[in-house]
């Protein structure tokens, strides 16, 4: 199972939210690149970036600084907010990053996904799936839909979707631990496609947990942050 610690970034900023609530904003480390240079520092491999600012906006806000986070660690990065066009997801692939993520677009314009996939290969594009009571979360999680997360994600799996970021909304952030029933649904009924967990990871149990499902991968934000899990038992995890 890969690890990926997360950086979210706000106004320049490495913060976390409670439930992604902007108005619930903890500042973790004022210096996103430090950041990401202590990760790479204590040899992890991948992360997860999200761009809150764009995820808002609905473009690329934090691109600059993104593309720095890869050149400068050399980690292996996958970034997610505000993804809208073509030309981002071609311009943060030109930067070298490895993997971008398609959130709102799924729901809004599924085709977007498939051209996005012929286009960049399906080991460049993720389909993030921010769910809220079962119901998928849009527009930087401002919005519910009437689509619930399985029906999106098998839909999106016929479209060539081979990897998907599933967060919880309602445990994002919250340190009580993960959604594992929904994480069993998706390995259960996904057939090729991998599920990168997400949202509620409080203590290394809960990794265990996750591993022993079977999801691909698991994003690490505030347990970390807040000491709960260190980087060196995210090392021992991953394999």
């Amino acid at each position: 199972m890969q690890i990926l610690p997360a950086i979210d970034i706000k106004d320049g900023q490495a913060v976390r939210l409670f439930k992604g609530d902007f108005k619930q904003q903890t500042v973790v480390n004022p210096d996103v690149l430090g950041q990401a240079r202590l990760f790479a520092d204590a040899g992890i491999a991948f992360i997860h970036v999200v761009d809150l600012d764009g995820a808002i906006d609905g473009q690329a806000t934090n691109r600059d600084l993104i593309a720095s986070i890869k050149k400068e660690t050399g980690l292996g990065v996958e970034v997610g907010g505000g993804i809208r066009t073509m030309a981002q997801i071609q311009d943060y692939l030109d930067v070298g990053i490895d993997r971008v993520i398609i959130g709102s677009m799924a729901v809004k314009n599924p085709s977007f996904v498939q051209e996005a996939i012929e286009t960049f290969g399906a080991d460049k594009i993720v389909v993030g799936i921010d769910a809220k009571a079962g119901m998928v979360a849009t527009e930087g999680w401002l919005e519910t839909s009437d689509v619930h997360f399985l029906d999106l994600a098998k839909a999106m799996e016929q479209r060539g979707v081979q990897l998907f970021v599933y967060t919880d909304v309602d445990r994002d952030g919250t340190l009580t631990g993960p959604n594992f029933e929904h994480y069993e649904e998706l390995v259960a009924q996904l057939t090729t496609a991998k599920v990168i967990a997400s949202g509620g990871i409080a203590e290394l149990n809960d990794l265990i947990q996750l591993q022993e499902i079977g999801v691909a991968g698991t994003i690490v934000g505030k347990a970390y942050y807040n000491g709960n899990i260190s980087l060196e038992e995210l090392k021992k995890v991953e394999n």
